[in-house]
């Protein structure tokens, strides 16, 4: 069975994620889908697995939630099911920032399109930022793009909050770009720069995966593979699977080809060693 994936998001007022979550659950029992989904106050997101009809079925109920009709959603395909079963959690946040009232959906940054992404981070002015932890970007990055090295999103506050007191410290205002996987998490690591009191800021749409789904390769800044967190461990440009597979003890990703030794408290990215 081909299986078609979808990663979606959307930030929008939900008043009872307890209500939606059972509802959720009991339409992908009988969907028979796969994967996971978050809801919360702030709204939902996942990425869930199953036949095309089916996951087609999915999108549209989720679209007539309020506020979810503009619903983000990126669709790939796997030739097996990418997730063992079907998970719909209810949580504080839909991706955990931890620094309270922020409301990505209008405080965010401006997005941008691949093409005008890649125009703005030519310019050697801009400071561009990957918003996602050190083993996602150990596979893959943005030339030029800074690291954090943070290992959970909940981090990023902390090492942001530094890096802006060194660039007041310089006197600088610079152009900020951001990027993460599939755009959910520059939502709300932007509307954190904003808050911040940086006003020039800004996002890619849709994610590295929108950018590796339309941007030629030969245009492309993208270096490397991209971590995807489901059984395909990370694609390339064109969405095409790449060649890596997790460790079941540590929960890293790391190449087909390569030696691997564990370190079984994840404190490392590849290539990491006991």
């Amino acid at each position: 069975m081909s299986y078609t994936v979808a990663a979606l998001y959307r930030f929008a007022t939900l008043a009872d994620p307890d209500a939606i979550a059972a509802d959720l659950r009991a339409r992908c029992v009988d969907l028979g889908t796969c994967g996971t989904l978050i809801v919360a106050r702030e709204g939902i997101n996942g990425t869930v697995a199953g036949s095309a009809d089916a996951v087609a079925t999915l999108v549209a109920h989720i679209r007539t939630l309020p506020g979810c009709a503009d619903l983000d959603v990126k669709y790939s395909a796997a030739n097996s099911a990418p997730f063992a079963r079907m998970k719909v959690k209810v949580k504080p946040e839909i991706v955990t920032l931890g620094v309270g009232d922020l409301d990505p959906a209008s405080q965010a940054g401006t997005h941008l399109d691949p093409a005008a992404w890649n125009t703005l981070i030519a310019d050697p002015d801009t400071i561009l930022i990957d918003t996602r932890n050190a083993y996602e970007v150990a596979i893959g990055t943005f030339e030029g793009a800074i690291d954090p090295e943070t290992r959970a999103f909940r981090d990023f506050p902390g090492w942001f909050d530094d890096f802006a007191q060194n660039l007041r410290d310089q006197g600088r205002t610079p152009k900020i770009a951001m990027f993460c996987t599939g755009g959910i998490r520059c939502e709300k690591s932007t509307a954190l720069v904003k808050a911040r009191g940086f006003d020039d800021v800004y996002h890619l749409k849709g994610g590295i995966l929108r950018y590796l789904e339309e941007m030629p390769e030969s245009e492309s800044r993208w270096q490397g593979d991209c971590y995807v967190f489901d059984e395909r461990v990370a694609v390339g440009h064109g969405l095409k699977l790449g060649d890596y597979s997790t460790c079941r003890a540590c929960g890293l990703p790391y190449p087909n080809d390569a030696e691997h030794m564990c370190a079984a408290d994840g404190s490392g990215v590849w290539p990491h060693r006991g």
